[in-house]
């Protein structure tokens, strides 16, 4: 053990911290088993973490004097390093002998500043994904030698346990409760003479996913990066019934599968996730270790009438479309303007794409930026007279605007055809937005169209500019063809593509997309602008591969 574990380790072998640790004055109780997670963590951050460094994003904190109680719960840095889901990193890259001593060493921090007190990092989903990964990588943080050491940490997990007993149903809906109520329930299982806690814990998690999730397995929060966190967490409750030799309850299993599909259904030809509700595509790589670590098989979930995303595929061909109204304030506080936005990949080269946004990572960039990344304008989908499909209030909060969205899908021999209606202009213009999208079998030709249609008795008095913009990827260079009518898209890692159009005006402007690690890179997007009267028009659009 390094000196500056055994230190730590000294200061709280010490009685009088012993005792307030120990809520009962009991000796600490023993988990039942270790699960086992089968996700395999990221070597690089692990290395780091061995080398002394906590890399999230582009932000980094060094460990040698971190101090929990500093470091709060309310940074993206703050909230990993506290729910210890970096355990699974260290062991990617550590021998138990050696993760033991930085592992042992950060723990003993965490209990230096949280453990003789109910402060900001009890709260009740940081507890659940904490004790999750505690008993997950319990090697890791119970192999010292020092009995004061583990009798601290174990009547510590106790204690949150007891804890989530409580004040589960307090998380925020959504994600934070499912993971209370996931932490309560492997509590529960494993740590001995919790029996008692698992059936009011399996109830508490049925109410937490019926809340939290639609019907097709997708999050209410309409979220594909907190959708990965919903598998994860599932998965991780999983292995703790098969360490605990306990049947899975089919509702829970069926979650999984339903939450697998969900996710599958947003991932685009590059296995990373689409870009939406402010995320951006993450890590492909960190993402196919999950989904190889589940255990089950789902096929990607396509017509997705709550989660939303609907997903279109031929032949390498990826088409992932937002058809539904943005996400309630109270499960997506950073909801965005994204209605009948789409992305489109050619096998691992993406073509169309969202600009995205930094979340869940940390970031520098200025708010207006992060504001503006929200708007409908940030999205490939039609923008009448420079207003959002929803309005997006000085608060931050979601306003008026998209209420019902009527989806239409069929499929055939040739293609597969959606066109899909929102009602978000209609209150304010007199028009709604119709988008019809038509992907061949062959993977080579999307036809689109967007139409504006009367609908209501407010009528714009002369004519609304709109634009219609189509983010491209970065790599992605565009070239005008000389009757200024279309484009030539050429790309590293796809043949070329060819993009046509009718009734209005084509042009080229700089764009940017914000990256996997949170960080905005500069692309270009095709435009097309023009006028629309009240009765409405429609513009004809088309992507071709030239090969």
């Amino acid at each position: 053990m390094s000196a500056d574990a055994a230190a730590v380790v000294r200061k709280l072998a010490k009685r009088p911290l012993l005792s307030r640790l120990f809520a009962s004055g009991r000796q600490p109780l023993k988990l039942v088993a270790v699960p086992r997670d089968h996700v395999q963590g990221e070597r690089q951050r692990g290395e780091a973490i061995l080398a002394g460094r906590f890399v999230l994003g582009n932000e980094s904190v060094s460990l040698t004097d971190l101090d929990f109680a500093h470091l709060g719960v309310d940074s993206p840095i703050g909230r990993e390093l506290q729910g210890f889901s970096w355990l699974r990193d260290l062991a990617a890259a550590a021998s138990r002998e050696k993760g033991a001593r930085v592992a042992e060493a950060l723990a003993g921090r965490w209990l230096l500043s949280h453990g003789t007190r109910v402060d900001d990092a009890w709260r009740p989903d940081l507890w659940g994904e904490r004790i999750l990964y505690w008993m997950a990588y319990a090697p890791y943080i119970l192999s010292s030698r020092d009995a004061g050491y583990r009798s601290a940490l174990l009547n510590t997990m106790v204690r949150g346990a007891r804890h989530l007993d409580a004040n589960a149903e307090k998380a925020l809906p959504g994600l934070p409760r499912i993971t209370a109520w996931a932490g309560s329930v492997a509590a529960g299982m494993l740590i001995q003479g919790g029996v008692s806690r698992v059936a009011r814990g399996e109830s508490g998690l049925a109410r937490a996913l019926s809340t939290a999730q639609f019907e097709d397995g997708g999050l209410i929060s309409r979220t594909p990066y907190e959708q990965v966190r919903l598998v994860d967490r599932l998965q991780l409750l999983r292995a703790t019934y098969s360490a605990a030799k306990q049947s899975l309850p089919e509702s829970i299993e069926a979650a999984i599968a339903a939450a697998l599909a969900a996710l599958h259904g947003v991932t685009m030809g590059d296995g990373a996730l689409s870009s939406w509700q402010g995320g951006n595509p993450g890590d492909a790589a960190r993402l196919h270790a999950l989904v190889e670590g589940c255990g089950i098989r789902a096929r990607p979930l396509r017509q997705a009438r709550g989660w939303g995303y609907h997903r279109m595929s031929a032949l390498g061909t990826v088409l992932v479309i937002d058809a539904a109204p943005p996400p309630p304030a109270k499960m997506a506080p950073r909801g965005c303007a994204s209605t009948l936005a789409f992305e489109l990949s050619d096998g691992a080269q993406r073509l169309v794409v969202n600009c995205g946004g930094p979340a869940p990572l940390p970031t520098s960039l200025p708010e207006e930026l992060t504001e503006a990344l929200r708007s409908t304008a940030a999205h490939s989908t039609l923008v009448l007279s420079d207003t959002n499909s929803t309005a997006i209030l000085t608060d931050g909060s979601l306003g008026k605007g998209v209420e019902d969205v009527s989806v239409d899908r069929s499929e055939d021999n040739d293609c597969s055809r959606l066109e899909a209606t929102h009602d978000g202009y209609a209150r304010a213009f007199g028009l709604v937005h119709k988008r019809s999208l038509m992907l061949g079998n062959d993977g080579k030709e999307l036809r689109g169209a967007d139409q504006m249609l009367p609908k209501g008795r407010r009528k714009i008095k002369d004519a609304a500019p709109y634009a219609i913009r189509f983010h491209l990827a970065p790599g992605v260079e565009p070239t005008l063809t000389a009757d200024g009518m279309g484009a030539i898209l050429r790309s590293p890692g796809a043949p070329p593509w060819n993009f046509r159009c009718r009734g209005a005006n084509l042009g080229i402007e700089e764009s940017l997309v914000i990256d996997g690690r949170g960080q905005p890179v500069p692309t270009t997007h095709l435009v097309i602008q023009g006028e629309v009267a009240a009765i409405g028009g429609d513009v004809a659009w088309q992507f071709r591969r030239s090969s």
